[in-house]
């Protein structure tokens, strides 16, 4: 029956911090959007589907991750994406998978959402 991951929906505590991240930390670009009723923004990678979609007008829940511990990507130049992230100063846990050997980068973003982003075995660190 389930043919795919839909979307992800964060609850941005900070919109321009979010939309930092997401865009100018992760490569995510702002898409079309319909008219909800509500402020928010949806996120999309290089197809037509988006991946995040953000509420910017909701309170930030106590328990951040609650039930879903995180988010993964698939990605691909980890070189530029850790230089980034080394240059912006936000912290990561860089790691390969055991077996695979795919390099596991992850960190979170400014609301408190766990992120991983998967790169191939093939890419290099340094």
């Amino acid at each position: 029956m389930i043919v795919g991951m839909n979307h992800f929906t964060v609850i941005a505590e900070d919109e321009k911090k979010t939309l930092d991240f997401y865009t100018g930390l992760l490569g995510l670009r702002i898409g079309h959007r319909p008219d909800l009723g509500f402020p928010g923004a949806w996120l999309y990678g290089e197809g037509p589907q988006a991946l995040v979609h953000l509420y910017f007008d909701r309170p930030v829940p106590a328990q951040r991750a609650g039930v879903i511990d995180h988010m993964a990507f698939t990605a691909r130049d980890l070189r530029t994406v850790k230089g980034r992230f080394d240059e912006s100063g936000t912290k990561y846990e860089l790691r390969r998978q055991a077996g695979a050997g795919t390099w596991q980068l992850f960190c979170h973003d400014p609301n408190g959402a766990k992120v991983e982003l998967d790169f191939d075995a093939s890419e290099k660190a340094d």
